[in-house]
């Protein structure tokens, strides 16, 4: 139970991520499927104008994680658990057997299309570095009103902490940190105001549409970042797809939770950094047996020789 495969979320896309996912036989039809499912050609969403769509940057970060993840499966590099921040769920639980590809890309469709429609402008999100959670907490109550709400959103790390809410409380938040010493608060490029009560109508749609999609018992352990604990049933684990756009995500303690239950190297799939960073955090620090994290974007070889090597020491 040492491998983690961990699913990047909004912020992480780029243009050209499709275009650029590796030559694979596993990621070629992985890109089919997608065709088959939106009725349209995935390679037409990883465009600069398109990723101005929060539909298309989700597709997009879903498609590329199961395309990468399906071809170090294919090359004897599989995970025992996965994780997804945010939009990372979802193609963690289809890299889990929870869910068929196909029925999940229909919904991340309508979970993008509900979150753009209810915020089409106003509204987003800020990371504040080098504040631990206290203190944003502080910052968030000192500016939240009804007119202009704000709210703790993701718990990435100790001192990396993402606020929700609207430009104007945005605006305040980001003041106040750098005045109170944060080492960094910047706005992200997210659109909508995720993981906060902002959405919870639209998860509840979203809810609806998800109980009619068929699910499967987990092949692998899947740890939810809403709760930051393995989910053994297929049920638990599609609630949970589901609302995690109106919960805040606990980043740093399902990494945690990962580690205590074994996991040893962190490969972030399909790749970009930042999870790698915030995992090195932890794994690196783990006691006794300390643990590792890799990119799988800095090529596919080299992660599956890093995965391999790792069954090899947990056999030895």
């Amino acid at each position: 139970m040492s491998i983690l495969f961990m699913f990047p979320g909004q912020g992480s896309q780029h243009v050209g991520m499709l275009h650029a996912l590796p030559q694979d036989p596993a990621v070629t039809r992985t890109m089919d499927e997608a065709g088959e499912a939106l009725h349209a050609d995935p390679l037409e969403l990883d465009t600069e104008q398109a990723l101005g769509s929060t539909v298309a940057t989700q597709l997009c970060l879903a498609i590329a994680g199961v395309a990468v993840a399906r071809a170090l499966i294919r090359q004897d590099a599989a995970p025992d658990m996965v994780a997804g921040l945010s939009i990372g769920a979802w193609p963690a639980a289809v890299v889990a057997g929870v869910m068929d590809f196909g029925a999940a890309l229909r919904l991340v469709r309508l979970r993008g299309q509900l979150m753009q429609d209810a915020y089409p402008g106003g509204y987003g999100m800020a990371a504040i570095v080098g504040l631990d959670e206290p203190q944003v907490s502080a910052l968030v109550a000192q500016v939240h009103t009804a007119k202009n709400p704000a709210y703790i959103a993701n718990l990435n790390a100790e001192r990396q902490i993402v606020v929700a809410g609207s430009d104007a409380a945005l605006a305040r938040i980001v003041a106040l940190a750098q005045a109170r010493g944060a080492s960094a608060a910047t706005r992200l490029r997210m659109a909508v105001p995720s993981h906060c009560p902002l959405l919870e109508a639209q998860a509840a749609e979203l809810a609806t549409a998800a109980e009619k999609a068929g699910r499967h018992a987990p092949r692998l352990v899947y740890l939810s970042s809403s709760r930051a604990r393995a989910l053994p049933r297929a049920d638990l684990i599609v609630h949970d797809l589901a609302w995690n756009m109106a919960r805040p995500v606990l980043w740093r303690d399902t990494l945690r939770h990962a580690f205590e239950r074994g996991a040893r190297l962190a490969v972030e799939v399909p790749g970009g950094g930042t999870l790698t960073r915030l995992a090195h955090e932890v794994f690196a620090r783990g006691a006794p047996a300390r643990g590792a994290a890799l990119d799988a974007g800095a090529g596919l070889d080299a992660a599956r020789v890093r995965i391999q090597r790792q069954r090899r020491d947990d056999a030895a």
